[in-house]
């Protein structure tokens, strides 16, 4: 990991009229690292991503991305990003090889054809470069749209549910390149809602409601939600979750397969609770919490605190 900070920002901002997308959001991401960014839909993700981008101005806040201010040089910032959006947003009637070269003129790169060359033998693309892009699986597009925001070499990437739809062997092959492009100095800011994606990143950032919640590397979120959780194994699985719901301690179960997941933040009241549940048809074994653990331990905590 770089000492140099590609992002450093605190106090982001941004209000659509009274509502507040993004709330006073701190956040640094170190150069070459992946950082996830994860939250519920109508979070303030791709806000903040638009922000730090120079496609939306903040409200309020100060920092730098890439160096510039966020604030005062977003042109400049533009320059050395490469954005992916969630929706495909490329000329379906042209091929790969067209879409790329027009992206090449929108950044004025000098010698286009090179660095169109360059952009489909990277991403795998050479054989298909004169397949039109409308007849593209969603993996394929997904790598048309990688090498077009690759094309003008930028230093920072922001991807915005990137693999959203797209089936497991293309999201492995996509993550695959995301951490070679890390390893040569590429920094990537991702929005995801798989926690298997999640757990590839170097470092996480949970937003709910324009707040960031919880930030750091998968173990630091995991250990700073303090949540309990106990794996619970045997028959009627269905039945028993049912009538764990609402005991002392037991804030949320959930069924991970063959098993169910039952956590809470006070860990002597839960084992307590589930002492008896323990039989020699019942398995119930401690267990280090995942990330959807805590992510939905995060949420509800949240809710309830506005609530409160």
């Amino acid at each position: 990991m770089s000492a140099e900070l590609a992002i450093d920002v605190a106090g982001m901002t941004k209000r659509f009229g009274k509502r507040v997308a993004v709330d006073h959001i701190d956040l640094q991401v170190h150069a070459g690292d992946i950082c996830g960014f994860l939250g519920p839909n109508g979070s303030g993700k791709t806000t903040f991503l638009r922000m730090l981008c120079g496609l939306l101005r903040a409200d309020d806040g100060h920092g730098t991305c890439l160096g510039y201010d966020v604030i005062r040089e977003s042109a400049a910032i533009k320059r050395h990003v490469g954005y992916m959006t969630q929706k495909f947003t490329f000329w379906e009637d042209l091929s790969i090889a067209e879409n790329l070269d027009f992206a090449a003129r929108m950044y004025a790169i000098p010698d286009r054809r090179a660095a169109v060359r360059a952009s489909l033998d990277r991403l795998g693309l050479t054989a298909r470069k004169t397949q039109l892009a409308g007849e593209l699986s969603g993996g394929w597009k997904q790598r048309l749209a990688l090498a077009a925001c690759l094309i003008h070499e930028p230093r920072l990437l922001l991807l915005d549910e990137p693999t959203a739809g797209v089936d497991p062997k293309a999201r492995r092959e996509f993550w695959t390149e995301i951490h070679q492009l890390a390893g040569e100095g590429l920094t990537v800011l991702v929005t995801t809602h798989y926690m298997d994606e999640a757990e590839r990143c170097h470092r996480l950032a949970y937003i709910l409601n324009g707040h960031l919640l919880t930030n750091g590397t998968v173990a630091e979120v995991i250990a700073q939600a303090g949540l309990a959780t106990w794996q619970i194994r045997g028959p009627n699985l269905i039945a028993l979750s049912e009538r764990l719901a609402g005991l002392p301690g037991v804030d949320q179960v959930a069924a991970f397969g063959t098993a169910l997941h039952v956590s809470g933040d006070n860990a002597t009241e839960l084992e307590n609770t589930l002492a008896p549940f323990h039989t020699p048809d019942v398995d119930v074994l401690r267990i280090e919490p995942g990330l959807e653990d805590v992510f939905i331990h995060l949420t509800e905590r949240a809710s309830q605190q506005v609530a409160t």
